[in-house]
């Protein structure tokens, strides 16, 4: 119970103005990576290309150092985890001060206690039984992953009739050249990883390109 009112407390904004936001700025950055330094310097890039959403996920090196780390240097942006495979982990996540909870699965447990602790969840489903279960459970939002293997924008437009009032953030085959499709056929925001982070960029350190792909995706998705 000490570690849930400490989150509520240091993780920050509450559920709808955290919604308010994403649906402003409609990207989330997704870094993975082996290296701690490396992870640093990816979130850098985004957030200096105005990406306000970042998440580390959670089997980055040293994954709580990096989030610990990017929330005191860029304390205006929102800072999560994802990859989350269990309550150990997710409730690691929360202390530590992730502002954003992602899984790539439901499990009810985990959404309980991500609410109880007052942190934005948003698990993973794959089918409209998964979705409305997440939903009901009390997720903030609902991940379709992954969308690639879903049929795509189409799949999302096609759930917004009878799950319309659900938001829904696609992950796992969206690009660059999609993200502001996936936007028109319903989706809150987009998540996007590897299209962010071109390896032959990453690998030249050249970040300056990072932060201008990030910059270009911001300004088309980003709304008043």
């Amino acid at each position: 119970m000490a570690s849930h009112l400490k989150s509520k407390i240091s993780n920050g904004m509450n559920h709808q103005s955290w919604l308010k936001q994403l649906k402003k700025h409609r990207a989330i950055a997704v870094i993975r990576s082996s290296e701690k330094e490396l992870a640093w310097q990816m979130a850098s890039a985004v957030a200096a290309g105005g990406i306000q959403f970042i998440e580390i996920t959670w089997n980055t090196h040293k994954a709580a150092e990096v989030i610990a780390q990017l929330r005191s240097e860029f304390p205006n942006f929102s800072i999560g985890t994802g990859t989350l495979l269990n309550l150990e982990e997710l409730q690691q996540a929360i202390d530590c001060g992730a502002q954003f909870l992602f899984t790539p699965h439901t499990d009810l447990t985990m959404i309980k206690t991500a609410v109880d602790a007052g942190v934005p969840i948003v698990p993973g489903a794959f089918s409209p039984t998964e979705i409305v279960t997440a939903w009901q459970a009390g997720a903030t939002c609902v991940k379709v992953f992954p969308i690639s293997a879903l049929g795509g924008a189409a799949y999302l437009k096609s759930l917004q009739g009878p799950l319309g009032h659900i938001p829904l953030i696609p992950t796992g085959g969206v690009t660059l050249e999609n993200a502001k499709v996936f936007i028109d056929a319903g989706a809150i925001a987009v998540g996007l990883a590897g299209d962010l982070f071109p390896k032959y960029l990453v690998d030249n350190g050249d970040w300056r390109a990072i932060v201008q792909i990030a910059r270009t995706l911001a300004q088309n998705l980003t709304t008043c």
